[in-house]
């Protein structure tokens, strides 16, 4: 990446870095910001893994925590974010799977079956991530 010099100083030209924990690239994508926040939510996950797979937090409780846990580092600096229809399927695809592993599969005609993503959608009373981001944006 070209520099630029000033006052016969050069400083170095670099095509992304990070500022505030924000990725901040020359091209104005978020694609790879988004990537780096689902990234994170998986790891706010999985550190707390053991409360998620607890028996006796109900279902609601392990609702609570990912709202108040995981949500907030996926969806961080999200209301600057310029989206396209398809960069907003990611953060809702990482929530439907944190959804489908607090409600888990069910048991029908003698089966197991997994949640379909509308039963996923009817269980979170059509809140999603994407919704509850825009809802933080200061008009």
């Amino acid at each position: 990446m070209k520099g630029a010099t000033i006052n016969r100083v050069t400083y170095e030209g670099v095509a992304e870095f990070i500022h505030l924990g924000t990725l901040i690239s020359n091209d104005n994508s978020v694609e790879k910001e988004i990537q780096r926040r689902i990234l994170a939510g998986n790891r706010t996950y999985f550190a707390a893994i053991s409360l998620f797979r607890s028996r006796p937090l109900s279902r609601a409780t392990k609702i609570i925590l990912y709202k108040t846990l995981i949500r907030p580092v996926v969806s961080c600096g999200a209301e600057a974010w310029m989206l396209t229809k398809k960069e907003e399927q990611a953060p809702i695809i990482f929530e439907r799977k944190i959804y489908s592993r607090i409600y888990g599969p069910k048991y029908e005609n003698g089966e197991w079956k997994s949640r379909t993503n509308r039963e996923l959608e009817e269980m979170s009373k059509g809140e999603n991530i994407l919704k509850w981001t825009k809802g933080q944006r200061i008009s």
